[in-house]
């Protein structure tokens, strides 16, 4: 006998990324157009950064597109771990983009190149207003793995414009040139802190670890104190993608004809005490375990006999 309770939320991550996606592109060729009038380098160069974050929301507007597919033969749970896939690409480009950052500001700190510090604040200062728009949009979507690793470009964008127009500021009215390979090093450091939490979030749900607010352990004792059951093996908690968690286990019950109660009493407790909703749960009668040793994947002890329950005094 197999009962299996399922409810997913709504998407509504998408127009975010979209509307992300629109205004981010469109001020990176405002940049571009700019540029190229006026002959100015630095604008170019930032309207190629505006750009890579216009792929980075693009590669996530897709994702999120393809997380609304049904389920079909192929893939029985969906497309949603496609959003994990983008956060894992968007969190590695961006590593990459540190490490190139990185590198540019240690060779600016050995061999210094003059900078006009007026430019830099009027770049800075618009790119800085676009950023807290997008970064605005962005906040207020579902807070998905591919949300946060689309925001996380946008996050290292606005970082910059404020560095930038720090920079600015004192080169045009000191002249100290290091301080702009200075700040992008400290703004390195802060993206580099975000990336690795979002790629190893992203892992933990692609390798299915046990999501790091729940306890496995902790799960397992709150089944087994539900009236009715008297033991519980092959506990299973897991990420189907960013809003999903999944749960599977064996349960052991006196009485297979009580066992629409005891369900709806676990199914109410993985709900309210851990917000799990993706339930699969596999009832098995006591007397099939009152003889033969029982793994309880809850505590990793093995029992036999009655012990096997899991119940003190038992």
């Amino acid at each position: 006998m197999h009962e299996h309770v399922h409810h997913r939320n709504g998407s509504g991550h998408l127009r975010p990324l979209v509307w992300g996606l629109v205004v981010t592109f469109a001020f990176a060729l405002v940049e571009a157009v700019g540029g190229w009038l006026s002959g100015s380098l630095a604008l170019l160069g930032d309207a190629g950064h505006m750009a890579t974050d216009a792929l980075a929301l693009a590669l996530g507007a897709v994702a999120a597109l393809l997380a609304q597919k049904p389920a079909d033969r192929q893939l029985s749970y969906g497309w949603g771990r496609a959003e994990v896939l983008a956060a894992v690409a968007n969190a590695i480009f961006m590593l990459a983009i540190i490490v190139a950052i990185g590198f540019a500001a240690i060779n600016r700190l050995q061999a210094p190149q003059p900078v006009r510090g007026d430019m830099v604040m009027l770049i800075a200062a618009i790119g800085l207003l676009v950023n807290v728009l997008v970064a605005w949009i962005l906040h207020r979507g579902e807070q998905t793995l591919n949300i946060r690793g689309a925001l996380l470009h946008v996050m290292g964008d606005l970082l910059g414009s404020v560095a930038a127009l720090v920079a600015g500021a004192v080169i045009h009215f000191t002249g100290w040139t290091p301080i702009d390979p200075l700040l992008s090093l400290l703004i390195c450091v802060l993206i580099l802190v975000s990336s690795v939490r979002l790629l190893r979030d992203s892992v933990d749900v692609l390798m299915e670890r046990v999501p790091r607010e729940l306890s496995l352990p902790v799960v397992g004792k709150a089944l087994l104190a539900v009236e009715g059951v008297r033991s519980v093996h092959d506990l299973h908690i897991w990420r189907l993608d960013s809003r999903t968690v999944s749960l599977s286990a064996h349960i052991v019950v006196d009485d297979l004809q009580a066992w629409p109660g005891v369900l709806e009493r676990l199914r109410q407790t993985l709900i309210r005490r851990f917000d799990i909703d993706h339930i699969t749960l596999q009832p098995e009668p006591l007397g099939d375990h009152r003889h033969v040793e029982i793994v309880d994947r809850v505590s990793g002890r093995a029992a036999s006999g009655r012990a096997a329950s899991g119940r003190a005094g038992d």
